[in-house]
């Protein structure tokens, strides 16, 4: 494309810029001016060509590599954009850590809650299935919650009694180091709960854009 723009462009740029000597400073001070402003354009129209190559370029490469590219308006197809990150609910169950391997593989990782309203944004998008992992676990030391990005947990929004190592079921007592979204709490907010990592719920995936 910048090939054929220069072999358009170029000679009109010289039949422009063919200045005769005897013509009089004002009708040459206009000839510079029309060059000048030609080779503006030119300039600007070789800019917008090589944005383009290069976007083309980043598309192709993470198409690639596996990764989902976003369209213009925001996320690919079966994700939910909120603030500046594309949000995706599975349709299916798996333990926690099979739930991350299938976000990394979407070019994501489990998602870190940082806001209220991204809390608020999670309860509503999985209002109608009772239980979805997040990427909040204490599995490396017992009782230090962090997300999968390694951040420490600062906002807690747990349900009540939460999080109890498993004080409520038995079985799990001492075994529950991974964190889902309950909906049967009846606090808006405060839903989450701590339980067994080999459980198996459906999963929300976040790829911040």
């Amino acid at each position: 494309m910048t090939a054929l723009l220069s072999k358009l462009l170029l000679p009109t740029l010289n039949r422009a810029c063919v200045c005769p000597s005897a013509d009089g400073r004002t009708r040459l001070y206009r000839l510079a001016a029309v060059c000048f402003g030609m080779m503006c354009i030119l300039q600007v129209i070789l800019n917008i060509s090589l944005k383009l190559a290069f976007c083309t370029g980043r598309v192709v490469e993470q198409r690639d590599m596996g990764v989902p590219t976003r369209t213009l308006l925001g996320c690919i197809e079966g994700w939910r954009l909120s603030g500046s990150s594309c949000y995706f609910l599975s349709t299916e169950r798996k333990t926690w850590e099979e739930s991350r391997q299938d976000c990394l593989e979407r070019g994501a990782d489990l998602v870190v809650v940082n806001s209220r309203n991204e809390q608020k944004f999670l309860t509503g998008l999985n209002r109608n299935i009772d239980s979805v992992w997040i990427g909040l676990t204490d599995r490396e030391t017992e009782g230090t919650w962090k997300w999968v990005d390694g951040t420490p947990l600062a906002t807690r929004y747990w349900g009540r009694n939460q999080p109890d190592n498993g004080a409520v079921f038995v079985v799990h007592i001492g075994e529950e180091d991974c964190v889902e979204i309950n909906s049967g709490y009846s606090d808006p907010v405060n839903k989450w709960n701590d339980i067994a990592c080999n459980s198996q719920f459906n999963w929300i995936c976040e790829r911040v854009i």
